[in-house]
């Protein structure tokens, strides 16, 4: 099983702080067996949260189709350069 990314222990973490307190507030409970039934909720419902986030952002990005790129360039003359990259015409190029 892969690591958990810090991203899934914070939001985990929170929804387990933020239900219990929630719960706890909106029950009103004193028991004991109340208090640990809502602790079990949440952490469950926090571990859910864990889960069912993206280990990386690069799991949600490769679910979708990448956009297909022509088969051959357009013609030079649609080519013309905007206001920015006449400003650079003259500057030398990081490409090799």
């Amino acid at each position: 099983m892969p690591r958990p990314t810090a991203a899934q222990l914070a939001y985990g973490t929170a929804t387990v702080v933020c239900s219990t307190l929630v719960m706890l507030l909106l029950s009103g409970t004193t028991a004991g067996l109340g208090i640990a039934v809502i602790g079990l909720a949440a952490l469950s419902l926090g571990l859910l949260v864990a889960v069912t986030l993206p280990a990386n952002g690069r799991t949600a990005r490769a679910r979708t189709a990448p956009a297909p790129r022509p088969a051959t360039p357009p013609a030079p003359s649609a080519q013309r350069p905007g206001p920015r990259t006449e400003a650079r015409m003259g500057q030398p190029s990081l490409r090799r």
